[in-house]
């Protein structure tokens, strides 16, 4: 492996002998305390079985009602619309194993919502300890955070950067080593890279004693992609860290966040991988905001409740974690899937596999959902969002042949599978809404279209009432949940700004799903047919979409929807045609959506008006707020071509 040196890179941190002599929580003990062999603090086997049986009863509390609530649709469905001929079955099929995925994400909010009412009784020792002071610096372990990085915007990863390295100092963390790992082959962008490393080193030196040492490495030969560009570093380096935290190059986390997690680790030595939630913040476009304020919103209810049931059997999301760097490096090699892309080839959505490797191995992967002091930055845009999307579809979708793999924990398969079924349930609900709408031109009824809401007797109003339910249920208990609480309340503004920012979201959400899903659907079946989505870097930026570029990309979903709206006239059916029109206007309209809401002059409105306000508005984190300074400083010029020699002068002093 070719890598890339600076002047600057000479590693201070000791060698692994000078490192490890006295650590209690090595790679070798992990193995002692899964196999009750002496040197672990390990639960006797009574109290382990015993907690295997609450874990048991957990995930049996979710996986029955869940099961029911599905399996009652059915019967209501078959009973209020007896099957007749191939198209009603089709339809009642569809309608069944889609209210039954939906029964299973409003029970997953419903057992969140019950988990958040006991409080501290439903967390886990280690998540508990998260909420308590940050630890000092203990002196046994060393610690790298590392932001991976791909011909990324140079200037702002090391803005971020910056700021990390002062949170750090803030919070002594003397432990902890900051590294930005390249992958960048476009010798333009990587000359910014090294400028923006030397600039921060200067501040660096000058701004005085406490700071992190912070460290730059560029390969010249991205194999494997991001997985690789770590497991590089962890071969590499690894012999002189205990610990990894790793960064994306739109996250931040503060150094209390760090230090948290490094004492965790310390204090867990079973603990192999412990995954922080990053909520995303920092941009301002109206997508942008509507969707910060939608996943603070509804985001705690199903982290809670996928915390309580999973146990020690989590899940790895890539970034914003931290994890033991022997046991990664000797357990979550990935191999390389059989046949050729996009199902086969190396393996895109890489984390959830490693995650999943690692507790094969025996070690215990942990999320912190409540845990604060970490971020991240989403698509900020429609037309970007669909983008990543994209290129996610085909990565979970590698995960059928992960699937089989021997070993494998039951939780880990059932993470698999739920990204899988996520992409999968797409394509399903765009042939349920086609048949339906041909069913009920010809039938006159809008029958499951509807959910039962046309239909008369007892089964179809049984029927509607629990499928409005299981629809309605995610987003009314995550608001119940925090209108009952002044403290949440207030970090949303308010209970007015809550009610109506809330309000707001459900009306763009009805207007954007379709073409989301139409999309991402699409994707799913483009995938099986062989197409192989390029990775590139992702625009990260406040960008306003063009209508060339709107229109460009989104022709096919006016045209769809140009098609449904002719047939719904054709149909004469104005119950049929009240009922899908919001759908048909909704994809006629799709290109004048995604350049609305792109819009970061309307994003700034809403929040001037206090709408789609979150804690990231309301109690800013002094983090937070020193990047957005950061960002508001003069633009750095743009270079007219790509020669590295121009290039450098994109990275412009601050003022």
């Amino acid at each position: 492996m070719l890598t890339t040196p600076l002047p600057h890179e000479t590693l201070d941190a000791p060698r692994a002998g000078d490192l490890r002599a006295d650590r209690p929580y090595a790679a070798t003990e992990a193995w002692q305390v899964e196999s009750g062999t002496p040197g672990g603090k390990v639960p006797r086997d009574g109290k382990r079985r015993r907690a295997s049986a609450v874990l048991l009863r957990r995930r049996l509390a979710l996986a029955l009602p869940a099961l029911a609530t599905g399996g009652t649709i059915a019967a209501l469905a078959a009973a209020a619309y007896p099957i007749t001929g191939w198209l009603g079955a089709l339809v009642l099929g569809l309608f069944c194993v889609l209210m039954a995925w939906q029964s299973f994400t409003a029970w997953q909010y419903l057992y969140g919502l019950i988990a958040a009412g006991f409080g501290d009784r439903a967390k886990s020792a280690l998540e508990r300890r998260s909420d308590g002071p940050v630890p000092a610096p203990s002196g046994r372990s060393r610690t790298a955070a590392v932001v991976a990085i791909h011909a990324e915007d140079a200037v702002a990863v090391f803005a971020a950067l910056r700021v990390m390295a002062r949170s750090l100092a803030r919070a002594g963390a003397e432990d902890i080593d900051l590294f930005v790992l390249s992958d960048t082959r476009d010798g333009a962008i990587a000359a910014v890279e090294e400028h923006e490393f030397a600039r921060i080193q200067a501040w660096r030196e000058s701004a005085g004693p406490g700071l992190p040492l912070i460290r730059y490495r560029r390969r010249t030969e991205n194999v494997g992609r991001k997985a690789g560009n770590i497991g590089e570093f962890c071969e590499t380096y690894g012999h002189a860290y205990d610990f990894m935290i790793v960064l994306d190059a739109d996250s931040l986390m503060t150094g209390a966040a760090m230090r948290r997690l490094v004492g965790l680790m310390e204090e867990n030595p079973r603990v192999g991988l412990i995954q922080t939630v990053s909520y995303a913040a920092g941009r301002d476009t109206l997508f942008a905001r509507v969707q910060q304020f939608a996943v603070r919103l509804y985001a705690p209810l199903a982290l809670r409740c996928l915390e309580t049931w999973q146990g020690p059997d989590g899940s790895y999301w890539g970034h914003n974690a931290i994890l033991r760097i022997e046991a990664f490096a000797s357990n979550a090699a990935l191999p390389v899937l059989p046949g050729k892309a996009p199902l086969g080839g190396e393996i895109l959505c890489h984390d959830i596999v490693e995650g999943a490797l690692l507790r094969r191995a025996g070690w215990e992967v942990r999320l912190v959902p409540e845990m604060g002091g970490t971020w991240e930055e989403m698509p900020t845009n429609l037309v970007d969002l669909l983008g990543r999307e994209r290129r996610w579809c085909q990565g979970n979708l590698q995960h059928l042949s992960v699937l089989p793999w021997k070993g494998l924990r039951a939780a880990s398969r059932w993470h698999l599978a739920v990204g899988i079924l996520s992409y999968l349930m797409l394509p399903l609900w765009i042939a349920f809404l086609g048949l339906g709408t041909w069913q009920a031109a010809r039938t006159g009824d809008l029958g499951l279209l509807g959910y039962g809401l046309t239909g008369t007797g007892a089964a179809a109003h049984a029927l509607a009432a629990l499928t409005v339910a299981v629809l309605a249920l995610p987003k009314l208990l995550s608001l119940g949940h925090v209108l009952v609480s002044p403290e949440r309340r207030a970090a949303f503004g308010g209970t007015r700004s809550l009610l109506v920012s809330a309000a707001l979201e459900q009306l763009v959400w009805v207007v954007l799903w379709p073409v989301m899903t139409l999309f991402t659907a699409g994707a799913v079946v483009s995938t099986f047919f062989g197409r192989v989505v390029r990775w590139d870097a992702q625009v990260r930026d406040d960008r306003r979409v063009p209508w060339t570029e709107a229109f460009r990309l989104q022709a096919d979903a006016v045209v769809l929807g140009a098609v449904l709206a002719l047939g719904l006239v054709l149909a004469g059916d104005p119950v049929l045609a009240l009922w899908m029109a919001p759908l048909a206007l909704a994809l006629i309209t799709s290109p004048a959506q995604s350049v609305l809401t792109s819009s970061a002059e309307l994003g700034r409105l809403t929040r001037l008006r206090g709408l789609f306000l979150t804690a990231d508005d309301t109690a800013q984190a002094s983090e937070l707020a020193e990047l957005h300074q950061t960002r508001a400083l003069p633009a750095p010029a743009k270079a007219a071509h790509r020669e590295p020699q121009a290039a450098v002068l994109l990275a412009a002093d601050e003022a």
